[in-house]
C-alpha cells in the first residue's frame, strides 16, 4: 500500500508540475532573505514576476512548511493558501499578462540550510545544498527544473561575516548588528542551483584569460592550504572556454569550501560549494587533491546549469559530461597516461557491475551514479572518437549555444552531433545510452589504442604467470623512469608472492623514488622482512600522508623493539584535513606502554577529544574508530556519538549507528550509556531507547 501511495503521490505532482508550466513562467525572483543563524529561522520578503500563459484561477510555489504572509504593498492582490508543501496563489488570472506579487515569510527549515558550529565552534558557517534536497525549504520556488527563474537576492546575515551566493555583489549595506549583501543575477537558473554560504572567510581573486573575475573562498587558518588546494583553477577554467568552445555563460565564479558537507561538490550557479575535506598542503596533494571535483564542478556551470534536463532519464547529460570534461582537464593538466589509466580504472568497475548483471542503461533515470557518472564519461569518450575530435567539439558548441538557459533530452545532444559528423549514431545509442550492459569490447578496444596502455595490459597479463617466468620481465618494468602505474601493478604482483623470493625486485621498487610506486609498497608488503627493514623505514619521510600512515602502522607492528623512533619520526605529523597521521600516532602512542607514560592522560584527552561536534565529520570517525579499537570511551564521547546519529551526512550518521549498535550489545557499553543519558537531547533519547528495544 505505500508503494501505491508512493507511485500515486509522484504521478500527482508530476501532472501538477505539467499542468504549471502550461499556465505560467516565473521569471524573476528578488527580495531579502535573513539569516539568523543561532535560532536557525530565516525571515523573507520577496517578490515574484511572472507571466500568465493562459487563463487559470491558481498558481503555486513550492514551499515546505513555509509561514506566509501577502505584502501590503503587492502590485498585484491574491489569495494566498498554504499547506505543508506549497504556497496556492488565487485569483482570476489572465493569459498573456504580467503580474508580480510580494510576501513575506518565516521558516525554521529542516533540510537544505545547514547551520554548522554555532554552537561549539569557533567556525561557524551556513550553506546550503539545494539539489536533491529542494531549495523549497528555505526558499519558496519551483521544485521542478523545467521552470527557469532569474533570481536577485540580497541576504542579511550578522555583521562581520562574509556572504558568497549566485551571482554578482553589487551593493553592501552594514547597520549596527547585521549586514546585508545584494546580488544580481543576469540569467535565470533552475531553483535547485540557488545557493548561499556565509562564514569566516577570505578570497582569493584571479581571472580568467578571457576576463572572468573568479574567487577562491578559505578561512584564516587555512591561508597556507590556498595555493595547493586551488591549483590549476585558471588553467581548467580556461581550458573548458577553449575545450567546450563556448564562453563561460555567467557573470563571475566562486569556490567556498564549507565544513561537513554533504557531497565532495555541488555546482550552484557561479557558486560551487564543495567540502573542506579537499583543502590540501603541498605533500597531500599527491593523494588527495581538489583538481577532479574542482574541475567537475565547473563543468557543470555549463552542462547542468547553462543547458539543464527535462528530466532524470537525461540525468547523464549533466554528470557524464561534468566527469567526461573534468577528466579531459585532468588530461591536460597530468598526460595521457593518467586520462587512459583513469578510464581503465572506471571500465573495471562498470564491466564488474555489469558482469553480475547489475548494469545499467545511461537512459534510465534511477540509475546509480557509476552509470550516471562513468557509464556516461566512457559513452561521450567512444563518441568522440567515433565522430572525430574537430566534429564532437563543434557538435557540443552547437548543442550548448542552441539551448542555452533551456531543459533539454537526450536527442538535442545527438541531433546535432549526427548534423555536424554526417554519421548515424542509432548504433551508439543502442550500445552506449539504452542497453544496460557495458561495452566491455569497445572500451578496451578504445584503450589499446594508446602505447602506455598496451603496455600496462602486458604486464597486467602477468598476474597469474608463475613468478620464474615473468621475473626479468617485472624486473624491466621497474627500470628507470619508471611509469608509475606500471610500477604500481609491478608491486601488486609482488605482494602475492613470498617477500623472500622477490626481495632483490622489491629493493628495485624501493630505489625507483617514485612517490606512488612506493606508496602500493606501503599499502600491499604488511609483512616486512628484516632484509627489507631499511628501505621500508624510508617510507616515513615520503611525501605522502598515506604512505607515512601506513609505513608507521607496518612498522610498529613489525618491529616492536622500534616503535619508540618510529612513533619520534612521525610526532606532531597531522596528514590530510582528517588527521589520519595525526590520530593513528595518538593512538599507538597509547598502546605502547613504555613510551612518554607521563604523557598518557594528554594524549587520551587529545585523541578522545576528536570526537566532538567542533571538528569535521571525518575526524571525528577517525577518532571513534580509534577509540573502539582500544575500547576506551569517555561520557563525552558517549554524548558525541548519539549526537553524531543525527548528523546531516549519511556516511556518518551511518557509521555512528552502527557504532552505537555495536556498543550496546557490550553490557559495560550499555550501562555506561544508559548512566549518562539524562545529558542527552530529547531526540537522542528516543533513537536510544528504540536501539535498546
Amino acid at each position: 500500500m505505500k508503494n501505491v501511495f508512493v507511485i500515486v503521490f509522484f504521478f500527482i505532482s508530476t501532472s501538477l508540475f505539467a499542468q504549471q508550466l502550461e499556465s505560467v513562467n516565473f521569471n524573476k525572483a528578488e527580495g531579502v532573505i535573513e539569516i539568523l543563524p543561532q535560532e536557525k529561522l530565516l525571515k523573507g520578503e520577496i517578490s515574484y514576476h511572472f507571466s500568465i500563459l493562459k487563463n487559470t484561477d491558481s498558481i503555486f510555489l513550492d514551499a515546505k512548511n513555509i509561514q506566509v504572509a501577502l505584502a501590503e504593498d503587492s502590485s498585484t492582490k491574491v489569495k494566498l493558501n498554504t499547506t505543508a508543501d506549497k504556497i496556492w496563489i488565487k485569483k482570476k488570472f489572465k493569459a498573456e499578462k504580467n503580474y508580480t506579487i510580494k510576501f513575506n515569510y518565516t521558516v525554521k527549515p529542516k533540510q537544505t540550510i545547514y547551520f554548522v558550529g554555532w554552537e561549539n565552534s569557533a567556525s561557524n558557517q551556513v550553506w546550503t545544498q539545494g539539489q536533491g534536497k529542494y531549495t523549497s525549504h528555505w526558499l519558496p520556488s519551483i521544485d521542478d527544473m523545467n521552470d527557469k527563474i532569474e533570481f536577485d537576492l540580497s541576504y542579511k546575515v550578522p555583521k562581520n561575516y562574509s556572504v558568497i551566493a549566485n551571482g554578482k555583489l553589487v551593493d553592501k549595506n552594514t547597520e549596527a548588528k547585521t549586514t546585508t549583501w545584494k546580488f544580481d543575477m543576469k540569467n535565470p537558473m533552475s531553483s535547485y542551483l540557488v545557493a548561499v554560504a556565509f562564514g569566516n572567510f577570505q578570497a582569493k581573486e584571479i581571472s580568467s584569460a578571457s576576463g572572468i573575475p573568479m574567487k577562491l573562498y578559505f578561512e584564516p587558518k587555512d591561508s597556507l592550504k590556498v595555493e595547493p588546494t586551488y591549483r590549476y583553477s585558471q588553467q581548467i577554467f580556461d581550458f573548458f572556454e577553449e575545450e567546450i568552445g563556448v564562453p563561460f555563460p555567467w557573470q563571475n565564479y566562486k569556490q567556498i569550501p564549507v565544513r561537513d558537507f554533504l557531497y565532495a561538490g555541488m555546482e550552484n550557479t557561479t557558486a560551487t560549494i564543495f567540502s573542506d575535506s579537499f583543502l590540501t598542503d603541498s605533500i597531500g596533494f599527491i593523494d588527495r587533491n581538489y583538481v577532479n571535483v574542482n574541475a567537475h564542478e565547473l563543468a557543470h556551470q555549463w552542462f547542468g546549469d547553462f543547458v539543464t534536463e527535462k528530466s532524470s532519464t537525461h540525468h547523464w547529460l549533466h554528470e557524464g559530461f561534468a566527469t567526461f570534461y573534468a577528466l579531459m582537464a585532468e588530461k591536460e593538466i597530468f598526460g595521457e597516461d593518467y586520462y587512459y589509466h583513469k578510464l581503465y580504472e572506471t571500465a573495471e568497475q562498470l564491466r564488474e557491475m555489469s558482469n553480475n548483471g547489475k548494469g545499467e542503461a545511461l537512459l534510465n533515470g534511477k540509475a546509480s551514479s557509476l552509470t550516471f557518472y562513468q557509464k556516461g564519461a566512457w559513452a561521450l569518450h567512444i563518441l568522440r572518437e567515433k565522430v572525430g575530435a574537430e566534429a564532437f567539439k563543434k557538435g557540443v558548441q552547437n548543442y550548448l549555444l542552441k539551448n542555452g538557459f533551456n531543459n533539454v533530452e537526450t536527442s538535442d545532444f545527438l541531433s546535432e552531433i549526427e548534423s555536424v559528423s554526417g554519421i548515424d549514431l542509432n548504433n551508439f545509442k543502442v550500445d552506449w545510452l539504452e542497453q544496460s550492459a557495458f561495452q566491455s569490447t569497445q572500451a578496451f578496444n578504445s584503450l589499446k589504442k594508446s602505447p602506455f596502455m598496451l603496455k600496462f595490459f602486458q604486464i597486467s597479463a602477468l598476474r597469474k604467470i608463475p613468478l620464474q617466468e615473468k621475473r626479468e620481465q617485472l624486473a624491466k618494468a621497474l627500470n628507470f623512469p619508471v611509469n608509475e602505474y606500471i610500477g604500481q601493478e609491478v608491486v601488486y604482483q609482488l605482494a602475492e608472492e613470498n617477500p623472500q623470493n622477490v626481495l632483490e625486485l622489491y629493493k628495485k621498487a624501493f630505489a625507483t623514488n617514485n612517490i606512488l610506486v612506493r606508496q602500493a609498497i606501503a599499502s600491499s608488503l604488511t609483512q616486512i622482512p628484516k632484509q627489507l627493514k631499511t628501505e621500508y623505514e624510508s617510507l616515513l619521510q615520503d611525501d605522502s600522508y598515506l604512505t607515512k600512515e601506513k609505513a608507521l602502522f607496518n612498522l610498529w607492528q613489525n618491529f616492536p623493539q622500534n616503535r619508540h623512533q618510529y612513533l619520534d619520526a612521525l610526532a606532531g605529523i597531522e596528514g590530510f584535513s582528517n588527521k589520519n597521521v595525526e590520530l593513528l600516532w595518538l593512538t599507538l602512542h597509547l598502546v605502547t606502554q613504555d613510551y612518554q607514560p607521563q604523557k598518557k592522560q594528554q594524549i587520551y584527552q587529545q585523541l578522545s577529544g576528536y570526537t566532538s561536534p567542533q571538528f569535521a565529520y571525518e575526524i571525528r570517525e577517525n577518532a571513534f574508530g580509534y577509540l573502539f579499537q582500544i575500547d576506551s570511551f569517555s561520557a563525552e564521547n558517549y554524548k558525541d556519538l548519539l549526537q553524531g546519529c543525527e548528523h546531516q551526512v549519511w556516511r556518518f550518521r551511518s557509521f555512528c549507528r552502527e557504532l552505537l549498535r555495536e556498543l550496546l550489545t557490550n553490557d559495560y557499553h550499555q550501562k555506561r550509556i544508559l548512566q549518562f543519558q539524562q545529558e542527552y537531547s530529547a531526540s537522542q533519547q528516543e533513537y536510544l531507547q528504540k536501539q535498546l528495544k
